[in-house]
């Protein structure tokens, strides 16, 4: 894939984790530098300016190297973990973490500031609702999709999830197919 020049508010806010409306506001600040398309309100980033952005205000720039969708994988059940990790990052080409446990989970979000995290509902540690309160209170991962794994609840509690505020629910066992599908449901940049 070939590293674009100019880039959306959209994506500039895909690349650094924040809101498209943070990129705006620093946008119309002036302290990112780009330029608005004649006879429209889009603004549009040159790559370049957003590296020097990125740099003034040390933000990661990991997220511009990959361009790659970033998923977590939260569950204690290793061999799970191990198949999707590798089948995740061979044929879906995404930059896939893991964690065994909820406080793992929390210092690899730190770290890695995943795009998606796929949450077994049910590890030793914490609740999968209270961790997804953690992530949905920390500023750094208000872009990140939380998706529940679950081989344990009916459709009911399933649905339940999804009024509470996850972005999605996979009922183990399921194929890998759908955990893709449910990353790139989630992730798709609706303007």
């Amino acid at each position: 894939m070939r590293q674009k020049d100019v880039l959306t508010t959209g994506e500039v806010a895909r690349i650094c984790n924040v809101a498209p409306r943070t990129v705006s506001k620093w946008f119309d600040s002036g302290q990112l530098r780009g330029y608005r398309i004649p006879g429209s309100k889009d603004r549009r980033i040159p790559m370049n300016a957003l590296v020097k952005f990125m740099k003034e205000h040390s933000i990661p720039l990991d997220g511009l190297v990959t361009g790659k969708t970033r998923v977590l994988i939260v569950d204690d059940e290793s061999e799970i973990v191990n198949v999707m990790e590798k089948v995740l990052g061979e044929q879906a080409n995404y930059e896939v973490h893991t964690a065994h446990s909820g406080f793992a989970a929390g210092i690899e979000c730190q770290k890695f500031q995943p795009h998606v995290i796929l949450m077994d509902m049910h590890l030793g540690d914490i609740k999968g609702e209270d961790m997804l309160k953690t992530v949905r209170n920390n500023p750094d991962l208000q872009m990140t999709k939380v998706i529940a794994m679950s081989g344990k609840l009916t459709d009911g509690q399933a649905h339940q999830l999804l009024q509470t505020g996850f972005d999605g629910y996979l009922k183990k066992p399921f194929h890998i197919r759908q955990v893709i599908e449910a990353i790139e449901d989630s992730t798709a940049i609706v303007y």
